[in-house]
């Protein structure tokens, strides 16, 4: 037997497939102290923390730091399947709106931190050599900024002062992109006034960002000014993106899981821009590229790159109650049913997967997983040379989303329970929930019904409705900050 073949077997033979409960204590040794070699052979450099939860508090993930060169490697695949696809990128620049968020010190230690800030701290990031094809409009001191609201206005007048030399635009998630052009939206006349008087905003306190700031705002530009003051004082928004920015060819944003949610308003401000989703990664590992990235949203596939980790499948099968399956969308909950959830199932490999079948996808990492199921349903869609290409169907166990958070329905139960406690002294029983997340507005928020009973009688008293505000309250304060 050919040794690979040997190993795959032994592996599957002496390790369960795993989800994040069965790990949980051995990461939460290591980020007390303990040393890492229980689950890696590489020592655990950092703790990413997940936007997924396990009750109530965000999952963290190991990470080594070969695995960031890995993730490194993943990123600089990306541009030349772009220049492949957009001819002339090398002539001018991405206004990519890029920020970091909040990291946590374990107790070993150990830093805790989503996966971007860990990529955009890191000396990969900020001592990446020059690439023409790849040149941002916001420099590292903006993009490093702690504060969210002073890093988007930094970068926006980057932007905006570049304007003639962007050619795309973009950010992580389709739901940040809009919530610059919001910021902006509701930002325009201070942003225009900076750009008339070369004065920054004294609310702006980072001393990177405002020295960072000084380069760009050399001079007067009341051709600017006036430009973001009219466009802002038209009827409507439809089609912002070019007018603000004309020399823009595509605006890049993941559309796909629960971004698709966005894609109308993105398209109503683009002006008939592609939308392209280039990249298929999470916390606990990085899978594949999108090779044909001007396809419709609704089309896109990833091609999994085999060396980011040992990928296996567990089959599904549609349920056959359900007819709609909402690929790159959140899926109707149940819409698969799993052929098994704990008992012993047979995965296939990545070179066995069917055309046209439905997956949950389970990965060995180089960081300390293995045999993980990380709780993404994909579908086969076909195939790049040999290579399968998968489209996201949707979270599995995921109830409500409307940015890069994942509320399960046991965290939703949860905090269900800890707020109804409000209502139920007063008579008040609740017989039924249910809740979406409504994308309408930016920012998104998540809307709950709740069917209340009286427990003495079929007469309902009138409810305060600041009772009813509390109850938000501690729903949200219940959620984690990935929501808030």
């Amino acid at each position: 037997m050919d040794p690979w073949e040997c190993d795959k077997e032994l592996l599957k033979n002496k390790v369960p497939v795993v989800n994040y409960e069965d790990i949980k204590p051995h990461i939460e040794r290591i980020a007390n102290g303990d040393s890492s070699n229980i689950i890696s052979a590489e020592p655990i450099t950092e703790l990413l923390t997940s936007s997924g939860t396990s009750g109530g508090q965000p999952k963290m993930m190991p990470s080594t730091a070969e695995d960031l060169h890995r993730k490194t490697f993943f990123y600089n695949l990306l541009v030349p399947v772009m220049n492949k696809c957009v001819p002339g990128l090398d002539e001018g620049k991405a206004m990519y709106l890029l920020f970091v968020k909040p990291e946590i010190k374990t107790p070993s230690g150990l830093m805790a931190k989503p996966v971007l800030t860990t990529y955009y701290k890191s000396s990969n990031f900020r001592n990446r050599p020059f690439n023409r094809f790849n040149v941002y409009t916001s420099p590292d001191e903006t993009i490093l900024c702690s504060n969210s609201k002073q890093s988007m206005y930094c970068q926006l007048l980057y932007g905006l002062e570049q304007r003639q030399e962007v050619l795309r635009v973009g950010a992580v998630f389709a739901s940040a992109f809009l919530w610059a052009i919001k910021f902006l939206e509701d930002n325009w006349k201070e942003i225009s006034s900076n750009i008339r008087t070369v004065h920054l905003s004294d609310w702006i306190t980072d001393p990177s960002c405002r020295k960072a700031v000084s380069l760009i705002l050399s001079k007067p530009d009341s051709q600017l000014a006036d430009l973001i003051q009219h466009e802002r004082c038209t009827k409507s928004w439809e089609g912002i993106i070019k007018k603000l920015w004309p020399r823009t060819k595509y605006i890049e944003v993941i559309v796909t899981g629960s971004m698709a949610q966005y894609i109308s308003t993105l398209e109503f401000y683009s002006g008939g821009l592609p939308l392209v989703s280039t990249m298929y990664a999470s916390s606990e590992c990085y899978f594949g590229i999108n090779f044909k990235p001007l396809s419709k949203p609704s089309h896109v596939s990833y091609t999994f790159v085999p060396n980011m980790a040992y990928f296996e499948f567990l089959p599904l099968k549609k349920n056959h109650a359900t007819q709609d399956v909402h690929c790159n969308g959140v899926c109707q909950k149940n819409c698969m049913e799993e052929k098994t959830e704990r008992e012993d199932v047979e995965t296939v490999d990545l070179v066995d997967v069917k055309l046209g079948q439905y997956y949950e996808l389970v990965v060995t990492t180089f960081t300390g997983l293995y045999r993980y199921r990380v709780g993404d349903i994909p579908m086969v869609t076909g195939f790049h040379n040999n290579a399968p290409q998968f489209r996201f169907v949707h979270r599995r166990n995921m109830v409500l989303s409307i940015d890069t958070d994942r509320t399960n329905e046991e965290d939703l139960l949860d905090a269900v329970t800890k707020a109804k406690v409000l209502v139920e002294p007063l008579g008040f029983l609740l017989v039924e929930d249910t809740g979406y997340g409504d994308a309408s507005s930016i920012p998104g928020h998540y809307v709950l019904f709740w069917e209340l009973e009286n427990k003495g009688s079929n007469d309902l008293p009138i409810l305060d409705s600041k009772i009813m505000e509390q109850c938000c309250f501690i729903v949200e304060e219940s959620q984690l900050e990935h929501y808030r």
